[in-house]
């Protein structure tokens, strides 16, 4: 794992630092505080250029990273923002999954009927960041617990929940993510 300097990233959330890490050709980000406690509130997020950036509905990623860097500004901590797209599918393939889903599909039907599944992101490098910081124990905010569950050498001593009104356009995601992909909603 190859690590970048530490530049300063002021936003409209607050006053951040940031630093890159790259891995097997993947790049990935963590933003976090100036002072980072001793066990920090950590964010783990995977990119979602149409959720991030553009502001989609169909989805609770975009507000789920507002949420992150408005309460680390105010407690202290991390988001780890992971290169990958789609659940792992990448965007070409995210946007084909989209256009199933305008058929009717729900977004793990709409992965499955391109030949993927579910999920496909991997978090095996968060922990390899946590112990760049010096961070053996975090406090967790997701709804996932397939990321709490794939730090096994990282204390959650609490899993923070993350809670976003539903839209009309976003309810039958936020259903499947619950019901077929075992999120705390």
């Amino acid at each position: 794992m190859k690590f970048s300097e530490i530049a300063s990233l002021p936003s409209k959330f607050g006053e951040f630092k940031i630093q890159s890490f790259e891995k097997n050709g993947k790049e990935h980000l963590v933003i976090f505080t100036k002072n980072i406690p001793e066990i920090p509130i950590v964010r783990i997020h995977s990119e979602c250029l149409t959720g991030d950036a553009l502001g989609s509905l169909k989805c609770d990623c975009g507000e789920q990273l507002e949420y992150a860097l408005k309460l680390i500004t105010e407690k202290g901590g991390m988001v780890i923002y992971l290169r990958q797209e789609g659940r792992g599918i990448g965007l070409f393939n995210k946007v084909n999954a989209y256009a199933l889903q305008d058929k009717g599909l729900d977004t793990v039907e709409a992965n499955h009927q391109l030949g993927f599944e579910a999920d496909l992101r991997d978090f095996s490098i968060v922990e390899e960041i946590l112990n760049h910081f010096g961070k053996n124990k975090i406090k967790l905010l997701t709804n996932n617990p397939k990321k709490q569950f794939s730090l096994k050498n990282i204390e959650v001593v609490e899993r923070i929940p993350i809670k976003i009104k539903p839209n009309p356009y976003n309810e039958n995601y936020l259903k499947t993510k619950k019901e077929k992909m075992g999120h705390l909603l």
